[in-house]
């Protein structure tokens, strides 16, 4: 699954004030020239936005090497080859900001798990991921992201998707915040499937156009006071001290930008038998997908077991990352735990689950899925949340 020139948004957007023509003056009522910004993907070939400064983002007084953040990933010394369940939920919200605490629990070339809990704080750091677009599942807490994009308001359960290259802050209103974090080097789309040939969202898409929210005002600041931006590509993080505040863009256009999708707006599609995973797709990376287990109604057809059957995926590693309700193919799992489930190893619903499945009508469950098409690695930091207890669970009463 390479990838491909579809969507990266939902749809071309604009906000603020732009020039009737790229790549020409552009001034201030003071006659002072705007800086324009291109930043794009795929070298000059794939999808872009254009940026207007009131200062140009060139102007760094300083350049210091940090501590990369979070810490890279190192390999678990467990290498057994079998099923985990890591109870995250255990973990309380640390001091200081979102990526201060983020940690890497499984990783690969193509994608990076984390999960962070922090407590709120009224300036967090200013940041840029210039090497991968995060996605980030807002478990618990709320705010607002700005952005040189401008700022787009977050609540729980939404899915924020910020491109590479975005410099943004986290303003948690919250004492206590939870995100599911994806890192891909590649870049987070909504799947072709869904998508008619001029790039709309189609009919049966599990979403449309108007369930994504985007920045909906500039901060458009005008401050020469030095700012410090973390800027971090793969393991390596340096401090760009910049000479003015970075969030001064006055308008932009374009198809490459932050933006915010509720889980609870993913429309469930159900049958008369159980429907696989595929359904439940919501995003489409480089050798992964994102999915969605939301509340539903259950398949209905005659003496249907509408729990999931056993199965063992050949081709991918599954990630289940539990957020609400009960998941009744599984039991003594709570919110906040991840499941992982490594290729070639079946595994399925608990004992007795199954029959006790047919007839149900509705699941309450809501969970987001990662699977990845290369192999996974378990981090150091994921030890101390495993359940030792897990690969045997299923022969429990």
């Amino acid at each position: 699954m390479g990838s491909y020139d579809g969507p990266m948004a939902p749809s071309y957007h604009r906000l603020g004030e732009v020039p009737p023509k790229r790549h020409m003056a552009f001034r201030a009522p003071d006659a002072r020239l705007y800086e324009e910004e291109v930043v794009g993907l795929e070298g000059f070939g794939g999808r872009y936005s254009i940026l207007y400064h009131r200062f140009a983002p060139t102007r760094v007084t300083k350049v210091a090497e940090a501590d990369p953040l979070p810490a890279p990933p190192r390999p678990s010394p467990d290498t057994t080859l079998r099923h985990h369940l890591l109870r995250t939920a255990a973990t309380g919200p640390g001091d200081g900001d979102e990526l201060a605490n983020r940690a890497v629990i499984l990783w690969n070339a193509d994608i990076r798990l984390a999960v962070s809990a922090f407590s709120g704080v009224e300036s967090s750091r200013v940041t840029r991921n210039g090497g991968a677009d995060e996605l980030h599942f807002v478990h618990e807490g709320g705010g607002r992201l700005d952005t040189v994009f401008g700022v787009l308001d977050y609540r729980a359960g939404d899915y924020v998707m910020i491109p590479k290259g975005t410099t943004h802050r986290w303003r948690p209103a919250q004492p206590t915040n939870r995100h599911f974090v994806i890192e891909t080097p590649g870049a987070v789309r909504l799947p072709r499937r869904y998508q008619n040939s001029e790039g709309q969202l189609l009919e049966h898409a599990p979403y449309w156009e108007r369930d994504f929210r985007r920045p909906t005002e500039l901060l458009a600041n005008d401050d020469a006071t030095p700012t410090d931006v973390w800027v971090r590509v793969g393991d390596r993080t340096a401090v760009y001290t910049l000479d003015h505040d970075p969030f001064d863009v006055v308008g932009w256009d374009g198809h490459l930008y932050p933006y915010a999708f509720a889980i609870s707006d993913f429309e469930p599609i159900s049958g008369r038998q159980h429907q696989p995973p595929p359904v439940h797709q919501t995003f489409e990376l480089d050798n992964a997908v994102v999915c969605s287990f939301c509340p539903r109604r259950l398949d209905d057809g005659t003496d249907v077991i509408t729990a999931p059957y056993n199965h063992a995926n050949l081709d991918s590693d599954e990630v289940l990352y539990y957020v609400s309700g009960e998941f009744f193919s599984r039991r003594g799992i709570e919110a906040g735990a991840l499941t992982y489930h490594p290729r070639g190893i079946p595994h399925g619903p608990a004992p007795g689950v199954a029959e006790k499945s047919i007839g149900q009508t509705h699941t309450e469950e809501l969970a987001v899925m990662v699977d990845t098409f290369h192999p996974m690695q378990l981090a150091a930091a994921a030890d101390a949340y495993d359940d030792p207890a897990y690969p045997t669970s299923w022969t429990a009463g």
